[in-house]
């Protein structure tokens, strides 16, 4: 190719297949580089999706086991654990291949292989085949994603996991620590113990998923202590020996004392780290910060004026739809447009049973910045939608700038919570005020009606509470 493509996005995760596609939309000359067949990326092979088909597998099986409380029982689950991992890849190849069809009907040219920067207009790319091409460019999109963190000096052992050998579910073992009591220790903590494993959670922060709100974790851990074996907080992993059966795990407490247990599987989820080691940023003028981060400014751009990152490696937070929003700023800079990536709230969910999801300013980081705001909560137990569910362990919150009304932040725990966290991402990009969601007729009887609830409750008005403002 002598001829330079008007843009190259290298990896075709949820940001980089996001950006080529908007590309192609928009009139450019587009070419994909990524390692595997079709689009997709870790979120769609080997994270997002993979663990939401395990986790509502989950979801049915625990949904059974509860219904005895209003009387209906179910004899207990036959799992055919071949046909929950093929049903799994299913969904997949399914997505994936719709992503490569959608590749083609836009005429994009994908190649399967690896890219390295030879310069800051040219890259290498070598085809997973054994070949290579240097392909010339005008601008590119650097969306490599991240990878599992590891803990340093644990042995070489097959007994050891992390998320992405937990989601292949080679097996349901008997006995599984989770080290790390983040979202994906979590979520895969939650789909192995419905499956049969007697779960452990290892975390070295007083609580479980750490940067969330107390009052959110709060509800989750009344839930999970009753069902996981144990949860080890504040206590860290001194050593794990690795033996034929499993691994021996040597514990140490807050207060140092030591303690030890075996297990047949570890699963290692201590958070993930970016991809930006081997790509020849060296042979460019792309600054890459101490954590791995390439630096980009409000454009998705980064210090090389024809290289663009977005995703995991443009920095925290590691989610896939920031990273799809990210991808669409970049092409529309790159298009001339005017654009900047500047959200006002950008929407985490975990997948656990309760889901918890936040968006916007959240209790803890208003209190660690010292500003003044009115925090309004609405306990699930006065929810009639809740209490058909029998499902009251919940609580809807809001985070109100007393002066201006307006909604700085929303926050919820419950079932179903992230589906329902759309409606606080739209209520502060839009600048509502607690007044707006307050005559916003939300229908009955539903889960959504606790969200004009918690507002009402600002004015002192919530109708199935009583909590006059003082």
């Amino acid at each position: 190719m002598n001829t330079p493509i008007q843009l190259v996005v290298i990896g075709a995760g949820p940001g980089g297949y996001a950006a080529a596609f908007l590309a192609a939309d928009l009139g450019l000359n587009v070419t994909i580089v990524d390692r595997e067949t079709n689009p997709g990326g870790v979120c769609l092979y080997r994270g997002c999706i993979p663990s939401k088909a395990f986790l509502h597998a989950a979801a049915i099986i625990s949904e059974a086991k509860h219904a005895k409380t209003f009387g209906i029982e179910f004899n207990a689950p036959n799992i055919d654990i071949n046909k929950l991992r093929d049903w799994k890849k299913s969904v997949v190849t399914k997505l994936t291949a719709g992503l490569g069809a959608l590749t083609r009907a836009r005429k994009i040219k994908y190649i399967q292989g690896e890219a390295f920067f030879l310069n800051s207009n040219t890259i290498r790319v070598k085809k997973m085949d054994g070949t290579t091409e240097e392909i010339p460019f005008q601008k590119a999109i650097l969306a490599t994603g991240s990878r599992p963190a590891v803990i340093p000096h644990l042995p070489q052992s097959p007994h050891i996991w992390d998320s992405t050998t937990a989601l292949q579910m080679d097996q349901v073992p008997a006995k599984l620590l989770v080290v790390g009591g983040g979202y994906i220790g979590m979520e895969l903590g939650t789909v192995y113990h419905e499956l049969g494993s007697q779960v452990s959670i290892v975390e070295m922060t007083p609580g479980l998923l750490p940067g969330a709100d107390r009052d959110l974790t709060d509800v989750l851990y009344k839930r999970v202590k009753n069902l996981f074996s144990k949860i080890m907080l504040e206590t860290k992993v001194a050593k794990m020996e690795s033996h034929d059966n499993g691994i021996t795990v040597t514990f140490a407490d807050k207060e140092g004392k030591e303690f030890k247990e075996d297990y047949e599987k570890v699963l290692v989820s201590v958070g993930r780290k970016p991809n930006s080691e081997n790509l020849g940023l060296e042979n460019t003028k792309i600054k890459v910060t101490a954590r791995g981060f390439i630096e980009v400014n409000d454009q998705r751009q980064t210090t090389d004026p024809d290289i663009y990152a977005i995703g995991d490696i443009a920095g925290d937070p590691m989610l896939a739809h920031k990273a799809s929003h990210e991808g669409r700023v970049a092409v529309e800079a790159i298009a001339g447009h005017k654009v900047a990536f500047e959200p006002q709230a950008i929407p985490a969910v975990v997948f656990t049973d309760p889901e918890i999801a936040w968006c916007g300013l959240t209790e803890t980081d208003a209190a660690k910045a010292g500003r003044e705001v009115a925090v309004v909560k609405f306990p699930w137990a006065a929810s009639g939608r809740a209490l058909t569910l029998d499902r009251t362990d919940g609580l809807t919150k809001l985070i109100i700038d007393p002066k201006t009304q307006r909604v700085l932040g929303m926050a919820i725990v419950g079932v179903g919570a992230g589906e329902m966290i759309a409606e606080g991402v739209i209520a502060i990009e839009m600048g509502a005020v607690a007044q707006d969601l307050k005559l916003s007729i939300h229908p009955h009887p539903t889960l959504s009606e606790t969200v004009m609830e918690t507002a009402e409750g600002f004015f002192g008005q919530s109708t199935h509470i009583y909590k006059p403002k003082r």
